[in-house]
């Protein structure tokens, strides 16, 4: 038995000798042994198998008279004698010995080509039934293996329809977190905006409150700590972008395969249905030869499955922003609310002591007022004292004057003499000493409105500083931010 495609020659039939011409030709036979088949060439592949090289070509024989003799193979068949009834002992006789092997020779010549033919039909049977089975197992395991082939694609896309399933519900939870993260990094710009103004009005303090206070020093903290928030924010919403362009071409690559795959799962399991009663099938000269194919099914699983791999490491990359975001959102909203609060502290503590000073001021003030009250009327007393010390120093002095009119003797140095003398002196000096205190007290006087000057100033000073600190700054503040609100819920 040779292989299947290769034509079968009969290896027991004897060497064919000269043809006697015994039977008629083929081009002779009847016509009901013609094909009645339209004649369809097929390719080498699917011509018969077990069609020999060469039709058998049957034997002829075409009878004719032997001649006389040796001399007369050479005449002309005008020369020779035309009738059967003219035949004299030169014609040439066949022996009954000749008659009868001529007769064997030919029953043995017949049965042996019967012999022949009977193997031959034989063997062709059995070779058609080999070869049906042949091609009946060799199509089942086509079909088994396109079954199998079926099944591993059925596989592969269920292993990509989960991953992507997961992937997308990776890429949307990334894209809600990335949009928290940017809700909160435009909730720090109101903070910001607060801490600044805050610092501008500070500048508006006067004189002595321009002092860098604990206040000032911890808005600066602020400020640093609400850009640090920014900036690390900014980073991480960068990083989420770059990560969700990784997701989604990962998840190309996941949608691109899975289409591939169906599109194979459904030509695959067209072939696996095919049937030799199916519609549609055709013969495609030569199709055997093309070779379409770039992949094996080492290289081709490796495919989806690198995919797959790309696609989870994405995943847990993704997932591990997402972690981190969600950390960076609450330390963010701690840090600035701890230093929110620090810096509200410092606001209360310095609205305290201002507030505390700005009442010790007041405090001062009302006692200056009141001592300069007291002092401009001790003034008004000295100077009705000098005024007061006018008239006994007249009279003092117009008695000495009038006694200057005394005559000759009369001008005596008496006791009257020297006592109006030591009154004037005594006047004098007491006008004199109630100027030099008039004079301390209108400059304790000038010293108490410089005082009462420089503490309305300060009064003044104080509660521009309490306005700021108090109202604009601190009810400024009252708007921070909620905790949802930082890390990027609302």
């Amino acid at each position: 038995m040779e292989l299947v495609g290769s034509p079968l020659t009969a290896t027991y039939a004897h060497p064919r000798s000269t043809p006697t011409k015994f039977l008629p030709a083929i081009s002779a036979m009847a016509s009901s042994y013609k094909n009645r088949v339209p004649y369809y060439p097929l390719p080498q592949s699917f011509s018969l198998p077990w069609m020999p090289r060469a039709y058998y070509k049957t034997a002829a024989i075409n009878p004719t008279l032997a001649p006389f003799s040796k001399s007369s193979q050479g005449l002309t068949p005008s020369k020779m004698l035309p009738f059967v009834s003219n035949r004299t002992t030169l014609f040439t006789r066949y022996t009954p010995d000749d008659w009868y092997r001529s007769n064997l020779t030919n029953y043995k010549e017949s049965e042996t080509s019967r012999h022949n033919a009977e193997r031959l039909r034989v063997d062709t049977s059995r070779m058609i039934q080999d070869k049906y089975q042949q091609t009946k197992r060799t199509q089942v395991e086509s079909t088994k293996n396109l079954g199998e082939r079926v099944n591993d694609i059925e596989f592969w896309k269920s292993e990509l329809c989960r991953e992507l399933d997961e992937m997308i519900g990776e890429t949307n939870a990334l894209t809600d977190v990335k949009k928290r993260l940017e809700r909160a990094l435009a909730e720090t710009e109101a903070p910001l905006q607060v801490t600044q103004e805050c610092l501008l009005h500070r500048e508006k303090r006067m004189g002595i409150d321009l002092v860098h206070d604990d206040v000032e020093k911890q808005l600066f903290t602020e400020v640093d700590v609400i850009r640090s928030c920014q900036e690390r924010m900014q980073r991480y919403l960068d990083k989420a972008k770059a990560q969700l362009t990784s997701n989604r071409a990962a998840q190309h690559e996941l949608e691109r395969d899975l289409a591939n795959k169906q599109a194979a799962h459904r030509i695959d399991d067209k072939c696996h249905h095919l049937r030799n009663t199916s519609d549609g099938i055709s013969y495609y000269r030569g199709v055997e030869r093309v070779d379409a194919t770039i992949s094996v099914p080492e290289s081709w699983a490796k495919f989806t499955d690198d995919n797959i791999l790309l696609s989870q490491s994405e995943r847990v990359a993704s997932a591990k922003l997402r972690d981190n975001i969600e950390n960076l959102l609450v330390v963010t909203a701690n840090e600035m609310w701890h230093q929110f609060n620090g810096v509200n502290v410092a606001f209360t503590n310095r609205i305290a002591e201002t507030a505390d000073a700005k009442s010790k001021i007041q405090t001062h003030l009302a006692k200056t007022l009141q001592e300069i009250f007291q002092v401009e009327m001790n003034i008004e007393a000295i100077r009705k004292a000098i005024r007061d010390k006018g008239p006994p120093l007249k009279v003092a002095q117009t008695r000495l004057d009038e006694r200057t009119r005394r005559p000759n003797v009369e001008l005596c140095r008496d006791t009257a003499q020297l006592r109006l003398v030591s009154e004037v002196h005594e006047i004098d000096e007491t006008i004199q000493s109630l100027q030099q205190r008039l004079r301390d007290a209108e400059d304790t006087l000038q010293m108490l409105v410089r005082a009462k000057s420089v503490l309305e100033h300060d009064l003044a000073v104080k509660a521009n500083s309490l306005f700021i600190d108090q109202e604009k700054c601190m009810g400024m503040r009252k708007t921070f931010p909620s905790t949802a609100r930082l890390v990027g819920y609302v």
